[in-house]
């Protein structure tokens, strides 16, 4: 049974706030859309898909979907993410990524600037491979050196050589043989310093 139509809502909006309702719609995630596109039905379309459907051109099923999660309060949540998708490595091995975070955590060293949280690591993604098969990880388990780099990397560590801070170097002293060692003129020229 259909319920219907409202008398006309063409006082309360005109195009203007038509367009603006369909670009905030537009901007929202999945449920927050449906629940915005039930509000609006509820207080334009007198709780009508179908004139929602024409009067803002959204989707009617997605309109009463919204109306009926409005009015049970329960959330329908999409099936996609679950089904679809690999996961990462790390979550598909936590045995084996907990094995290879307590090894890249045994070579790796703070940035020497400490400009940033990461941590650099002389430990190679082949390197790494390595160990954990002979820690006793099965070939099937563990994934190509390419997806190793890509997770110690996901997890903060950089896969480069650690480089001691290196001091700075101290300022040159003038020499008295050295073209720059004499003392400068207010135009810049060099006036070489005597040894007399």
């Amino acid at each position: 049974m259909n319920k219907p139509f409202p008398p006309s809502v063409e006082p309360l909006l005109d195009a203007s706030h038509l367009e603006d309702l369909r670009q905030a719609a537009s901007k929202m995630p999945y449920a927050e859309r449906r629940s915005f596109q039930a509000a609006m039905a509820l207080k334009y379309c007198g709780g009508s898909a179908r004139l929602a459907e024409s009067l803002f051109g959204w989707n009617r099923h997605a309109v009463e979907l919204g109306l009926h999660e409005r009015r049970t309060g329960v959330t329908c949540l999409g099936g996609q993410k679950a089904r679809c998708g690999n996961l990462p490595w790390e979550d598909r091995h936590p045995e084996a990524a907990a094995a290879l975070w307590a090894l890249a955590e045994s070579h790796c060293q703070q940035d020497p600037t400490f400009r940033t949280p990461l941590a650099y690591t002389r430990l190679t993604a082949a390197e790494a491979l390595r160990q954990l098969r002979g820690q006793g990880f099965a070939a099937d388990a563990l994934p190509s050196p390419s997806t190793m780099a890509e997770a110690l990397n996901r997890n903060g560590y950089r896969l480069r050589p650690v480089v001691k801070a290196k001091p700075q170097k101290k300022s040159r002293r003038p020499t008295p043989s050295s073209p720059t060692s004499g003392t400068r003129t207010a135009k810049g020229a060099v006036v070489a310093a005597s040894n007399g």
